[in-house]
């Protein structure tokens, strides 16, 4: 004798978070004279109208330690109010030894603690970076797309961008001067907007 089935159809609301999305922008250099903010410059004049950009700053968070999380610093509680404040996180970092800067992982840190107030999880993301060399900062985003995967961050994970940057390439008011690198850079930032865009309407904001 055969039972019929029970077929239960869940109905799944879904919920388009409505623009202008708060793109924090986390650069992995503390120089100020960075390609890497020369690039963050470059991606916000190319990158679609529904962005807002500001950048996050970590340069005066001291050095994590767990002796910290029963009375967080308020440098580090604004921190993380400014991830938190933010609709997607975009990271355009350099590669220093063939990993990322100390610095940058000392503020992806901060914003993991204390346990459990993870302020990158389901965080829409996205990983870019320059360098002089050839294979432009490839180990560093690999070495940050693991600490983002274990944090439970929303990756992009395509396209790829490694930019060697040479001297030129952009211009002090973020104007790409090389046609095909912009064309590259362009699509990036469009389709960081859709990644962004499917992540807020699966997993909308608080």
């Amino acid at each position: 004798m055969r039972i019929p089935a029970t077929v239960e159809i869940m109905q799944i609301e879904i919920l388009e978070h409505e623009p202008p999305y708060r793109v924090g922008v986390i650069i992995g250099s503390l120089a100020r004279e960075s390609i890497n903010r020369k690039l963050a410059g470059a991606l916000e004049k190319v990158a679609p109208s529904e962005f807002e950009f500001f950048e996050i700053s970590y340069a005066d968070l001291p050095l994590y330690s767990y002796d910290y999380d029963a009375d967080y610093p308020q440098v580090a509680l604004d921190f993380k109010a400014a991830v938190a404040s933010a609709d997607a996180v975009l990271f355009v970092t350099p590669e220093y030894n063939r990993s990322i800067p100390g610095a940058l992982k000392n503020a992806i840190d901060w914003g993991s603690r204390p346990w459990g107030q993870n302020a990158w999880a389901d965080k829409p993301t996205g990983v870019i970076g320059a360098s002089a060399g050839a294979i432009g900062t490839a180990l560093a985003q690999q070495s940050l797309r693991a600490t983002l995967s274990f944090l439970n961050a929303r990756q992009m994970t395509a396209p790829e961008a490694y930019i060697r940057f040479t001297p030129g390439l952009i211009e002090a008011d973020g104007t790409i001067t090389e046609d095909r690198t912009e064309a590259f850079l362009r699509n990036f930032m469009e389709k960081f907007f859709e990644h962004t865009l499917r992540v807020l309407t699966v997993i909308p904001r608080p």
